[in-house]
């Protein structure tokens, strides 16, 4: 059962926060075609930028790790509501059809910065209101 963001006690944030962590050194050591974001690459590299503009990796966190569950193209629009709530996080960067590995793994690494930051700051909200 996903939990309403206010609802989320501190200890899944911080694993999640953890999780993604792993998820951003994998990204920042190892080859992208061994990685859980070779199918987010794949479609972010491959697919046709005049027909979808943004592809999505929507990630769980089970046992401690981040799992990718899926990977989804959209064209100017928004995910319906039972995909979002039933994922932990999602990862989403632009079509840029040849992009390089390194390039890729920049950005995917800023956002998952941004997205670690963001976890670890709900975890602290939730513990003061605890």
């Amino acid at each position: 059962m996903i939990l309403d963001d206010s609802e989320r006690p501190a200890a899944e944030y911080e694993a999640l926060a953890d999780a993604l962590e792993e998820l951003r050194e994998e990204i920042a050591t190892e080859q992208l075609r061994d990685s859980r974001l070779e199918g987010l690459f794949d479609e972010a590299t491959t697919s046709n930028p005049s027909i979808w503009n943004t592809v999505t990796a929507f990630i769980d966190v089970e046992d401690g790790e981040a799992v990718v569950t899926e990977e989804s193209k959209l064209a100017q629009g928004s995910w319906a509501p039972e995909i979002v709530d039933g994922c932990d996080a999602m990862l989403t960067v632009d079509i840029n059809y040849g992009q390089m590995p390194d390039e890729f793994k920049y950005t995917v690494t800023k956002k998952l910065d941004e997205k670690i930051e963001q976890a670890r700051a709900e975890a602290e909200r939730a513990r003061d209101e605890a």
